[in-house]
């Protein structure tokens, strides 16, 4: 569907949709305590039909956060816990020989935990380079090949993978073919002491409440058919552009910062990324259209894991952050270079 096409999302369209977020989030925020903003990306990033990278240390509720979110939305969830020696069939599944009723033997595939909706791959980080690469073809055309043989994936399906930033030790950093699949690489930080205290007096070992309300899967084709009709305007479309392209550094309007600290920018991938999650924070937040603000609240997790820094960044401290703070700061949303000698009156 395109720009011209597109139908206006109408007000009694938009508000029983924004209803059912509401009581998603609400949900999550009641089960999973002081998450708030965590729990409105990922939600984006589902709105967005996106995989999602929740990198944080152990213990702080990736698992929960996963498990709590399919059973919400009443989607069929595995988990895969990584390992060094996890083999692609351990994911994507096999083929068998079984003997048939005739007395016959045929070779009978046994579907792995990828056939799922939502897949929690535990720790990513720590499987061999062969079986990362085994995730490629599901994360970007949802289907598994085995023998020539090319099988879909239930629909909708998302990954959510987690891994450890501090355990180095027997673990293998994923590569950027990989990390470019996945729309958000969100960073799950540690909650404040009243968030604790809450939950150490009131919930015994832990133990999660259940959710009290769960949304149908009629009313998730529904919210997502809405999706698709969140307008993105071309002035917004173009500001993404340009802000994409602005992480390359032989780009005009890269900033001094990318010129000294970038070696490879964000891919066209990113650009589409930002688009459609900047349609999540819109419908979110109740817009029938994409604004800048929306574009701005998305692009740190959209290009936090796209853009490869050199050496010198690191000596001189710099992380991708940094950058795309700088960026969104100095790149105009207009797109209008003034004369320096005209003077902007505020």
């Amino acid at each position: 569907m395109t720009q011209n096409d597109q139908s206006i999302l109408q007000p009694e369209e938009l508000k029983p949709v924004t209803e059912l977020i509401n009581k998603t989030l609400e949900q999550l925020n009641r089960i999973l305590l002081g998450r708030n903003e965590l729990h409105k990306m990922v939600l984006i990033g589902i709105l967005s039909r996106g995989h999602i990278l929740l990198e944080g240390l152990p213990g702080l509720g990736k698992t929960a956060l996963v498990r709590t979110l399919g059973a919400i939305l009443q989607l069929d969830f595995k988990r895969i816990q990584f390992t060094p020696d996890l083999m692609p069939s351990d994911i994507l599944g096999m083929h068998i020989l079984q003997e048939t009723s005739t007395g016959s033997r045929e070779m009978i595939f046994k579907e792995g935990p990828v056939f799922t909706n939502i897949l929690l791959s535990d720790e990513i980080n720590r499987a061999s380079p062969k079986t990362q690469s085994a995730m490629l073809e599901t994360m970007q055309e949802h289907t598994v090949t085995l023998l020539g043989k090319t099988r879909k994936l239930p629909s909708p399906f998302f990954v959510l993978a987690s891994q450890n930033p501090i355990e180095l030790e027997g673990t293998y950093p994923l590569p950027e073919a990989q990390l470019d699949r996945f729309l958000f690489k969100l960073i799950v930080k540690n909650i404040d002491v009243e968030t604790i205290e809450k939950i150490i007096s009131g919930r015994r070992r832990g133990q999660l409440p259940e959710p009290t309300w769960t949304m149908s899967k009629d009313e998730l084709q529904h919210v997502f058919s809405v999706m698709e009709k969140v307008f993105l305007p071309l002035p917004v479309s173009r500001y993404i552009s340009r802000l994409v392209s602005a992480t390359h550094p032989d780009f005009s309007e890269a900033t001094e910062n990318v010129r000294q600290y970038i070696l490879y920018g964000a891919s066209p991938r990113a650009a589409i990324s930002i688009a459609e999650s900047a349609r999540g924070h819109a419908l979110i937040n109740e817009r029938p259209t994409v604004g800048f603000e929306d574009v701005k609240a998305v692009a740190f997790s959209v290009l936090n894991h796209r853009i490869i820094l050199n050496y010198k960044a690191r000596f001189d401290k710099v992380n991708a952050m940094d950058i795309i703070d700088d960026l969104l700061s100095s790149i105009d949303e207009a797109g209008i270079t003034l004369p320096e000698d005209i003077e902007v009156k505020k």
